[in-house]
């Protein structure tokens, strides 16, 4: 299989031997991201909503627990239980496979809701259904649905609803009032109390763990493993994308302990072989029914066809495959779903001309597998790099894993009250790619203007590109002053 595999430990033997395998013997398309509404009151009204969740606890704001969250579902009537789920967690690449997960069960004609999170550029991206992320009217109505509920639930606790358990509880009241033949969640943060973690999921997928988030889920792979295997569920099927060895073991022993059955990435399942094509890549997967020949993914990145894998075997598992059928899913259904898939502010090419990608990579990890893939799929000559970056992120670890690729860079801010201050990401820029390679704007549009003017520059650096990257908040914001959604 293509791609280095996991170095294993000999240890691993030993869990693996109290683990079930998954092998056999022998949609719809994703929604792009929505503009705001046209309507001047529907606009308004939306606005508020955006107001009044503001007021709650942000989303880097946790009191580690699902009690409250619970709490609102049982007023609510349990309405998460009302459908069978998918539940993503890992570190990287959780949004682009629920879209492909979300792809393939749309194209065997399941009615599926997704949740995801953050959003790029407009908050009812997070709540999808069929596809296509809810209207500004139906999150409205989503919102004062369950909002006497959020109040009750409030006066009841020792601290209100956060803004993204009130949206989780949105999400999941939604779903089943759709109602959704299956949910595609992804995880907030972490697992065990993550307030998506009310769920049952039917299939948990576990993309590759890296060190992230690092003051709330622990400093080691193996600790965040711990952290995120709590969506691991008494006799569900477990999909692991290639791990850490420590992550891998902490992931293997938690399915022990719950009867859960496993299957891995490079065992049970992998990527067989992919090449470049233009507008994507060509791949063969191995699914847990065989071979999947053919398939187009118009994504760029190995990490991405890895990301395919895994969202596959998470269908076939959903779908029994492995297990109660052995016969492999519908190729012509995988190859037209998989050829529909979009993924927003993931390698995304808004521009030519010079070329601009806005890539949403925000820790170290993120930006290798970006920057690996910038190096394979363009042939840019002067590459020019506007970051902005939110505090609290391996800020360093990020520059550094960009340096190699990146001609100069433009720092700059978004307009997140996590932004990174710009005088401080100019320090920490200057250390890694030296004074001369490093210029300070702190407006955006201003960084954009500078990169596309420094890309432009004649003589030996024609055929020059920007990327954008350093924060999903960066590329959300600027896919919108340049012209999309």
């Amino acid at each position: 299989m293509v791609g280095e595999a996991t170095d294993r430990d000999p240890d691993l033997a030993v869990i693996e031997a109290g683990s079930r395998t998954l092998r056999t013997q022998g949609g719809r398309p994703s929604g792009d991201i929505p503009a705001r509404p046209e309507d001047p009151e529907v606009d308004a009204a939306l606005r508020a909503v955006e107001a009044d969740l503001a007021t709650r606890w942000g989303e880097t704001k946790l009191e580690p627990s699902v009690t409250r969250i619970a709490a609102l579902m049982d007023v609510l009537g349990d309405p998460q239980r009302t459908y069978p789920s998918i539940h993503i967690t890992g570190t990287n690449g959780k949004t682009s496979t629920a879209r492909m997960i979300e792809a393939l069960l749309g194209a065997f004609e399941l009615r599926t809701g997704r949740y995801t999170s953050p959003h790029v550029q407009s908050i009812t991206e997070r709540i999808s259904l069929d596809g296509e992320p809810i209207s500004a009217e139906r999150f409205i109505e989503a919102y004062e649905d369950i909002r006497p509920y959020v109040e009750m639930v409030d006066g009841q606790q020792p601290y209100r609803l956060s803004f993204f358990e009130v949206l989780t509880g949105m999400a999941y009241a939604a779903f089943a009032d759709a109602p959704a033949d299956v949910a595609v969640v992804e995880v907030g943060m972490g697992g065990s109390w993550d307030a998506t973690n009310v769920i049952d999921g039917d299939v948990a997928v576990v993309t590759p763990i890296d060190l992230d988030h690092t003051d709330r889920l622990g400093d080691t792979p193996a600790a965040i493993a711990e952290e995120k295997g709590g969506v691991i569920k008494q006799d569900a099927t477990v999909i692991l994308a290639q791990q850490p060895v420590d992550a891998a073991q902490v992931l293997l022993k938690k399915a022990v302990e719950v009867n859960a059955t496993v299957a891995r990435e490079g065992m049970e399942f992998g990527v067989v072989s992919r090449q470049v094509a233009v507008g994507g890549q060509l791949m063969t997967l191995r699914g847990l029914g065989g071979e999947y020949e053919g398939v187009f993914l118009p994504l760029h990145g190995a990490y991405q066809a890895h990301n395919a894998a895994v969202a596959l075997a998470a269908v076939e598992a959903f779908f029994g495959v492995g297990e109660q059928r052995p016969e492999p899913l519908d190729i012509d259904t995988v190859r037209q779903a998989f050829a529909a898939v979009v993924s927003p502010g993931r390698l995304e090419v808004v521009r030519r001309s010079p070329t601009v990608v806005l890539d949403a990579a925000h820790n170290p990890a993120g930006a290798r597998a970006t920057a690996a893939a910038i190096g394979e799929v363009f042939d840019f000559s002067r590459l020019i790099g506007v970051v902005g970056a939110s505090d609290g992120k391996d800020v360093r670890g990020l520059l550094e894993a960009f340096e190699p690729i990146l001609t100069e860079v433009v720092v700059t801010q978004n307009s997140s009250g996590r932004a990174m201050d710009v005088d401080a990401l100019a320090a920490l820029a200057v250390e890694v790619f030296g004074d001369d390679r490093v210029q300070v704007e702190p407006r955006l549009d201003d960084a954009l203007e500078a990169a596309v003017t420094l890309s432009e520059e004649e003589g030996e650096y024609a055929g020059g590109g920007v990327l954008v990257t350093g924060s999903v908040i960066t590329v959300g914001e600027a896919r919108l002053l340049l012209g999309r959604g």
